[in-house]
């Protein structure tokens, strides 16, 4: 078994998480349709969105180096409805509107794909918002943070201020629940805490 691991994520904060850990990685670039089917609930989402990610990514292992495909996916829900990536500013106006002064759930499954088959943990944390002012909600978008972000924010950004309280996991939140990850990674004997530096975080083909 080879001692890294492909990343099915184009994600940068999945990718820093994943080296925190001492994991060498390869980033492999797959295409997962991201619809939310109708009636799905949240955390079927994230498990299937997970899952698809490292099964595409087993189909584009470089042949002769049959490591582990590990991706992950990442799901804001708030009033049961789950909140992707906004669309202009005053769709990332509107979700923060929902997450203000409110607690919210955010969910992340993490997925680890090998010849035998796919285990696949979720995490599910609670993040509680203070109060957000319109005004700041437009300012927020306008740093240009939140256009890519499930929810309109990142916790490990600009975003920080507004989070009041957190229960649950950090890194989950980030998009790649380290706790969970390191599991399914020793389940499948890939140690962490290696150095990581010569790794190329790059598409293998």
């Amino acid at each position: 078994m080879e001692n890294f691991v492909y990343l099915a994520s184009a994600s940068p904060r999945r990718r820093q998480l994943l080296s925190q850990i001492g994991v060498p990685f390869q980033v492999l670039s797959v295409d997962v349709d991201e619809s939310v089917a109708t009636g799905e609930a949240a955390e079927r989402y994230v498990l299937r969105l997970a899952q698809a990610k490292v099964a595409a990514g087993l189909a584009r292992r470089i042949a002769g180096r049959p490591a582990p495909v590990l991706g992950a996916d990442t799901a804001v829900v708030a009033g049961g409805a789950i909140l992707g990536k906004p669309v202009d500013c005053a769709d990332a106006e509107r979700m923060l509107g929902l997450l203000s002064a409110r607690t919210h759930e955010v969910l992340t499954a993490v997925a680890l794909a090998t010849d035998a088959g796919i285990l696949s943990h979720l995490s599910r944390s609670e993040v509680t918002f203070r109060k957000i002012t319109p005004e700041e909600a437009r300012d927020y978008w306008n740093t240009g943070e939140s256009r890519d972000k499930a929810g309109a924010y990142a916790i490990q950004g600009y975003g920080a201020v507004f989070v009041s309280g957190l229960r649950g996991s950090y890194s989950g939140v980030m998009g790649l629940p380290l706790f969970e990850t390191a599991h399914l990674l020793r389940a499948a004997g890939v140690p962490c805490w290696r150095e990581t530096e010569a790794i190329a975080a790059t598409d293998g083909r």
